[in-house]
């Protein structure tokens, strides 16, 4: 079944719950700072293998101590859904082991 697409008031909701993040340009998004420019790699790294893991897979920028994500699902006309959403918990969940803030 294809994922269907948040309406505005649902996005502005979840994006209630998880601080750091917004809705730009019909994409979640959210910037990392971290320490340097290994732990930004090794974010990165841990990311990807989430990604795989969920089949789900963001815009992932990599700066000097910086990383950039942004998403949404290019099945659903690449609008913003619950997956979205999924990938960012879990993006949540691991980034402070990083340093992330």
């Amino acid at each position: 079944m294809a994922a269907e697409p948040l309406s505005q008031k649902e996005i502005e909701d979840r994006l209630r719950e998880l601080p750091g993040w917004a809705f730009e340009d019909d994409r979640i998004v959210r910037t990392y700072r971290l320490g340097s420019h290994v732990a930004a790699s090794a974010l990165v790294a841990h990311i990807a293998a989430v990604q795989d893991e969920l089949n789900h897979h963001s815009d992932l920028t990599l700066g000097y101590n910086t990383v950039r994500l942004s998403v949404n699902t290019h099945s659903a006309g690449d609008s913003v859904t619950e997956s979205d959403f999924a990938l960012a918990e879990r993006v949540e969940a691991l980034a402070p082991a990083h340093g992330a803030s």
